[in-house]
């Protein structure tokens, strides 16, 4: 039997020790997507307690956790709400000891070790002791501190076009940050023509480009300019988080007239949005190839599902779950419009719904070029996924019908500083899979390229692929 996370967790073949241990434990992160604020690391936040660290408060925080604390049945005034912190704490770990076979045991108790050397086991009863020591840690312990603990070397945020960046522009210009910490362009606001608020949105978007936005094109005008001020600062991706990957045949539709009415306020329907979407995305995909951007497309979540809790709470509070699987013709259509004009950016797909994987392998294998390795990625098993068994399913669909050594890696999608330990556990499981391989005899123990392999998915890949 295995202790419980000793350094050998998750790590059952002695070629996954060495490949962990020898090569992959040493790689720095490259964390190039997450929605931790920028701000903070300017400010060189220190958090009050460990609650605020790992719960949040108002409303801003790890959805994750919050998911099973309500599952324990627990009142929200104890997970988002503006309960006493220590009793938020408290309701936290009461509820993690039956979180057996979540990640999100492993994930906490990673933590607690990395960050504050604690190895015990977190429950109801040793609360007020971890809560203690790592109370007393926080003291001295800033944003900064943990990023450069977990030895990060890149932080992709998540920004949206009107941002100002300026906390970037603090960070940039700061020489004792040597962490890069590179925005990342969201533009979802502005396609999201049949969602409320898009208008006002749109009149932001005016505002801060100085473009008066009537038409496509001055819509397009307005955030080229933007692009242009995101690309100076340094980003080197975008991040697309749609309903579905869009695309309609921009002849049968009048994409002028529907922003007029999307403009105007007026309802648009599912089909015409999808037709304003694919021709906004046409366009921003040629800016991001222009510029060599990675064109991160997420898609798969049905999103704000509980309305009531919606309207309490707001978007991003745990109300998310996983839709049907992607329409692979829509999908390739979607890549081949690019492809058509050698202007397909490099692009990481990832679905919400783990059915996708092969069906995603298989069109990222149809749009590879010798413009670099792996130019169309599958991306890492993603929110829902981002499980022990979803992540190798995730590497192990990548490695029958791709280049598994090819791979970009992990990243954590995370709104807490702590969770760069999720990179050592997605490290861990590629050591363990390809681990096992080699001891099956389905690959040979050679491990100079078995170390490279790992080195490579877990740091040099990303690197090059971001051109970092």
């Amino acid at each position: 039997m295995q202790p419980f996370m000793n350094d050998d967790f998750l790590l059952n073949t002695e070629t996954a020790r060495r490949l962990y241990h020898e090569h992959a434990a040493k790689m720095p992160i490259i964390d190039y997507h997450c929605h931790i604020p920028p701000q903070e690391i300017a400010d060189d936040k220190q958090y009050d307690n460990i609650t605020r660290l790992w719960l949040g408060g108002d409303h801003f925080g790890d959805h994750y956790k919050w998911r099973l604390i309500r599952s324990n049945g627990v009142d929200e005034n104890l997970i988002t709400g503006d309960a006493p912190d220590r009793e938020r704490f408290q309701a936290f770990a009461e509820m993690l000891p039956r979180a057996i076979g979540n990640p999100m045991y492993h994930w906490t108790h990673l933590e607690l070790k990395r960050f504050f050397g604690y190895d015990g086991v977190l429950n109801g009863d040793t609360a007020e002791e971890v809560w203690n020591l790592c109370n007393e840690k926080l003291k001295t312990l800033t944003v900064r501190e943990m990023i450069r603990m977990a030895n990060v070397d890149m932080v992709g945020t998540t920004d949206d076009p009107v941002d100002s960046l300026e906390a970037h522009a603090r960070i940039k210009n700061d020489p004792t940050i040597t962490t890069k910490v590179l925005p990342s362009w969201r533009p979802d606001k502005a396609l999201n023509i049949h969602k409320e608020g898009f208008a006002e949105y749109i009149h932001k978007l005016s505002q801060v480009s100085g473009v008066e936005i009537d038409s496509v094109c001055a819509l397009q005008e307005a955030l080229k300019k933007r692009l242009d001020h995101f690309d100076e600062m340094g980003c080197r991706a975008s991040d697309h988080g749609l309903d579905k990957i869009p695309y309609a045949d921009l002849n049968e539709w009048d994409v002028e007239a529907i922003f007029s009415k999307g403009l105007a306020g007026e309802k648009v329907t599912d089909q015409e949005a999808e037709a304003f979407q694919f021709a906004m995305m046409l366009f921003l995909g040629r800016e991001y190839a222009r510029r060599g951007w990675a064109m991160q497309m997420h898609y798969g979540a049905v999103r704000n599902t509980n309305t009531r809790r919606f309207a309490e709470l707001g978007p991003d509070t745990g109300y998310d779950c996983i839709g049907s699987t992607g329409d692979a013709k829509s999908i390739a259509a979607f890549m081949n419009a690019f492809e058509k004009t050698g202007e397909l950016p490099k692009t990481i797909l990832y679905s919400l719904n783990g059915a996708d994987n092969a069906m995603l392998v298989t069109i990222a294998q149809s749009f590879q070029s010798n413009e670099c390795r792996g130019k169309v990625q599958h991306g890492s098993a993603w929110w829902h996924n981002d499980t022990f068994e979803g992540m190798v399913q995730q590497i192990k669909e990548l490695a029958e019908r791709g280049l598994l050594g090819n791979f970009i890696g992990m990243l954590t999608d995370s709104r807490s500083f702590l969770s760069y330990t999720r990179h050592e556990y997605f490290r861990r499981i590629v050591c363990r899979v390809i681990g096992q391989w080699v001891e099956d005899g389905m690959y040979p123990a050679d491990m100079d390229t078995l170390g490279k392999i790992v080195e490579d998915i877990s740091y040099y890949n990303a690197k090059e692929y971001f051109n970092l």
